[in-house]
């Protein structure tokens, strides 16, 4: 059966503190409790800065075994450079620790801003430069800038695939030459709920679902209701099992995806505001019954000895 992981973009939010984290809980240990609470982890801090090889072996060391983490790319890439000139800074990304998260490496997020278009020799250009597996990354790493020199790490901890997801905010990547281009690359189109206020597609691209869940009422606000979370469920449902929903929000819809008997999911909820994401988390967990696998339950402290 596909794998199914669900979670929170992030975890380090100061108005969690005493509702989904309990009274009493150090900020030091809130990656320890979130990780008994969802089975997996979008890392964002990565996307304002450059992460450092000891803070990811930290993290891979306080989450437990079969925890998934995704990892979003620099925005100095996506947002700044807007893809021009990008080998060294790519490098700079494998080479700042990334690969130590080892068998919990999930999907490399990259996501464009609303002012970016759609140019296709260019978007072409970055995706042959991803890197498909960690022996490749790690041979990318050391091509880093000097200013890494004694920070880097380029260890593979063995060869694995790697997984890239490409979340757009503009209406110019809605046409079928886009789509196409992800799927010759195996890279997925993160399917987002943001409100309306940026494009919704559904088209399947790669081996993996990646979803992205800012509120569907009020962008980075609103929860979920119990019906919201039923129509997700049906929805990840029918991808895990290399299928896709019958009224599919399709850009290509004379193209068929590859076929696939199942397809894993990584699923976050990124409406923090008003403290959801990691309650909606939990509800879409339950519906798979993944939650009577996890140590935690939001806000209530753990037994003694859960946490390390």
């Amino acid at each position: 059966m596909a794998a199914i992981h669900i979670g929170i973009s992030g975890w380090r939010y100061t108005p969690w503190r005493g509702d989904f984290y309990p009274e009493g809980l150090t900020q030091k240990r809130e990656l320890q409790f979130a990780s008994r609470a969802v089975n997996s982890i979008e890392i964002n801090g990565s996307f304002y800065a450059l992460q450092t090889p000891k803070r990811y072996a930290e993290w891979y060391t306080d989450t437990p075994d079969n925890f998934m983490f995704s990892v979003k790319a620099p925005r100095y890439i996506t947002h700044i450079l807007r893809l021009r000139d990008v080998h060294k800074p790519m490098a700079n990304f494998f080479a700042s620790g990334v690969l130590e998260l080892k068998e919990k490496l999930g999907p490399i997020l990259w996501q464009f801003p609303p002012s970016f278009t759609f140019d296709p020799p260019l978007f072409e250009a970055f995706l042959q430069q991803l890197p498909t597996d960690t022996q490749q990354a790690a041979a990318l790493a050391p091509e880093h800038e000097p200013r890494l020199n004694g920070k880097a790490s380029m260890q593979t901890h063995g060869k694995k695939p790697l997984r890239h997801a490409v979340e757009i905010r503009h209406k110019s990547f809605a046409v079928p030459e886009f789509v196409q281009m992800l799927d010759k690359h195996g890279v997925a189109l993160v399917v987002a709920d943001t409100a309306g206020k940026w494009p919704y597609i559904e088209d399947v691209t790669a081996n993996f679902l990646y979803l992205r869940l800012h509120g569907d009422k009020k962008l980075y606000a609103s929860g979920y209701t119990a019906e919201a979370i039923k129509r997700w469920g049906d929805r990840i449902d029918r991808w895990r099992q290399g299928k896709q929903p019958a009224d599919a929000h399709l850009v290509d819809p004379k193209r068929t995806p590859r076929a696939r008997k199942q397809r894993d999911i990584f699923c976050y909820f990124d409406n923090d505001i008003k403290v959801r994401a990691p309650f909606d988390a939990r509800q879409l967990l339950q519906r798979f019954e993944l939650d009577k696998h996890l140590a935690t339950e939001p806000g209530k402290l753990p037994e003694p000895g859960v946490l390390p």
